[in-house]
């Protein structure tokens, strides 16, 4: 050696641990030729080595064809495809250049959500258009069905996007077998036309369809309803026709189909009983005819249900008391003329109840006064009779209350504080045989559309005297409250 080093067998050891295959080598074959007493015990201290590197496993060498670990940054045949569909959505600038590394952390675009993937890339998962701070969209924007090509995206959102060239939803099942997609929403798409494809039942991962506020046209494809992993379902706002296929009773998983502001004919399915995950199903203006399934008591779960605008007739299901997590039934706009069912006053979560304009007769139920925590009663524009139940009045939670346009008699059994507390959310107008105590009359300063009680010589109170003029069959009337409830509980069950 150069250096004439002195080698002891620590030494050795580190050398030979720490060496590459070349320097090993060397060792093997210099060190006995080296002038040093160790020479004689060299066999004995590669033994040693031996069992000191065999007990070491993260001892190796970097072989010069390892795997690179891949950049910061996404495929670039994924970058293509990207900035194909933003070019063809959205000019709010030249993506390419202010965005050339879409994912790139910190930098990447509005919209956006990526994800590293197991190959060591970043990958799109989420895409969403229409809004700011999000990509708007232009003018030309039509449906981009690239986006099925984008292996890893899970959700995408058009809101707004195609309002002037018309678009379709048309694309080949083999652009969807390879798709991750786990939610689809288009909504307030009024350039979107035509039918709803049958493809879209590819979409095997799908839970979200959301297809809303568009001009889509035709009938529901039965084959939809093989999307076993669907949890929300909302095509409502369209112009969709034919009747609810009974298929739907497939979608097991699902807890809210909306259906509503389409022209669906024919009647409910009775296997919408199957659907045991639902919690809120709204069928409402349509022109669905029949009555409501004796299968829908099998909805334990269902909080929200809604049958408004509808031709809907016959009685109640048998088992509607079952129906115990109900919050909200809506159903006013159907021609039932059937008395109020009494089962309504066991269903004690109910929140809102509204069924004007549909022909019921008869009193109300005395059963409705242990509805204690309803906050919407809406039975305008009915055919019923007898006095309002005393116990209307100790409702704690009631702050909209519409019995107008009906036969109802009697005074009105609410105090003043009640009448403070409702004020012009209450409406008992046109029911020419009701009337309101004097001394409760002059404590509030609104009027409730009745007229007030006259006095007979003894002081007691009598009704005045008018002929009962009813109002001649059903006309169309509108409540002076909106159902805020109904609609919060819409958006928390269903919006996404």
């Amino acid at each position: 050696h150069k250096h004439q080093m002195k080698l002891t067998s620590k030494t050795t050891i580190h050398l030979a641990a720490t060496a590459d295959r070349h320097t090993q080598t060397f060792i093997i074959q210099y060190f006995p030729k080296m002038n040093s007493p160790l020479a004689f015990s060299f066999p004995l201290l590669l033994l040693l080595l031996f069992f000191f590197l065999s007990s070491i496993p993260s001892v190796s060498t970097i072989s010069p064809h390892a795997k690179k670990q891949p950049p910061n940054g996404m495929l670039p045949s994924e970058a293509e495809t990207l900035f194909k569909i933003m070019d063809s959505m959205s000019s709010d600038q030249s993506w390419r250049v202010s965005y050339s590394n879409p994912c790139k952390p910190g930098s990447s675009w509005p919209g956006i959500e990526c994800k590293q993937g197991n190959d060591g890339y970043l990958h799109v998962t989420r895409l969403d258009f229409g809004t700011r701070p999000n990509p708007t969209c232009k003018k030309t924007a039509t449906f981009p069905y690239q986006i099925f090509s984008l292996s890893y995206l899970q959700s995408v959102f058009f809101f707004s996007c195609f309002t002037h060239t018309k678009t379709t939803l048309s694309v080949s099942a083999d652009r969807l077998y390879n798709s991750s997609l786990q939610q689809l929403s288009l909504r307030s798409n009024p350039a979107l036309v035509g039918p709803i494809p049958p493809q879209i039942s590819s979409l095997k991962f799908l839970q979200i369809l959301t297809l809303s506020q568009n001009r889509l046209n035709g009938q529901i494809p039965v084959k939809i309803f093989s999307l076993n992993s669907l949890v929300h379902l909302d095509l409502s706002y369209n112009l969709l026709a034919g009747t609810i296929p009974v298929q739907v009773g497939n979608l097991r998983n699902l807890v809210g189909l909306d259906l509503s502001y389409n022209s669906l004919t024919g009647s409910i399915p009775s296997t919408i009983g199957q659907l045991g995950m639902l919690q809120k199903l709204d069928l409402s203006s349509n022109s669905l005819t029949g009555s409501i399934p004796d299968s829908i008591d099998k909805l334990s779960l269902l909080a929200f249900m809604a049958l408004s605008n509808n031709k809907l007739t016959g009685n109640f299901p048998k088992g509607l008391a079952k129906l115990q997590s109900l919050q909200y039934f809506l159903m006013d706009d159907n021609p039932m003329f059937i008395p109020l069912p009494v089962e309504f006053g066991i269903l004690v979560k109910l929140q809102e109840l509204r069924l004007a304009n549909s022909g019921y007769s008869g009193s109300i139920p005395p059963s409705f006064s242990q509805l204690n925590n309803l906050s919407t009663l809406s039975l305008q524009n009915n055919r019923l009779t007898g006095e309002i139940p005393v116990v209307f009045g100790s409702l704690s939670h009631i702050y909209h209350l519409n019995l107008s346009r009906n036969f109802l008699d009697g005074v009105v059994p609410f105090n003043s504080s009640f009448l403070k507390r409702l004020g012009r959310n209450l409406d008992l107008s046109g029911n020419p045989g009701l009337c309101l105590n004097p001394a409760e009359a002059y404590s509030v300063k609104i009027g409730i559309g009745v007229s007030i009680c006259g006095s007979n010589k003894n002081g007691s109170l009598i009704k005045p005297v008018k002929k009962s003029q009813a109002p001649r069959g059903l006309q169309k009337s509108f409540s002076l409250f909106p159902a805020l409830g109904a609609f919060a509980l819409h958006y928390m069950l269903f919006l996404v």
